[in-house]
């Protein structure tokens, strides 16, 4: 706080600092390879993790990349897509499954009807015929 011309104190409010918010790092495939091609080249100690202060990554990030290098090419060193996995399928099955859910519950409810229907007629001594009662396929 500092003094006014008045003697009063005044409060010094701090500029706002908006902190940016922090982004996910992605390496393309070819850095990934470029990177593991100087690592197998290293020999003496410290040469490894050397590189990775200087690149700014971790030994878990690369030791994922030589085995994605051992078991795929390219395709796998590239960005895996994060969040669950979805199968093509899967989003026509849910919605075939929800219409025929649908569909039995308006062949209870018209079951239902013609079944009041018919013991109303009984009721009323009306005649009914056994194919207008039937359900339609």
């Amino acid at each position: 706080m500092s003094q006014t011309q008045n003697g009063q104190a005044e409060k010094v409010v701090p500029a706002t600092e908006v902190v940016v918010k922090a982004k996910r790092r992605q390496y393309t495939s070819e850095y990934k390879l470029k990177l593991l091609k100087e690592i197998d080249l290293c020999q003496g100690n410290g040469d490894v993790g050397a590189i990775l202060r200087r690149e700014g990554i971790y030994s878990s990030m690369l030791s994922n990349w030589k085995s994605r290098r051992e078991n795929g090419s390219l395709q796998g060193l590239s960005a895996q897509k994060r969040g669950p996995k979805i199968e093509p399928l899967a989003d026509e099955l849910a919605c075939v499954q929800r219409e025929n859910a649908r569909l039995r519950e308006h062949l209870r409810r018209a079951e239902l009807i013609i079944e009041v229907q018919k013991k109303v007629s009984e009721l009323l001594g009306l005649p009914v015929e056994p194919s207008q009662m039937e359900p339609r396929p």
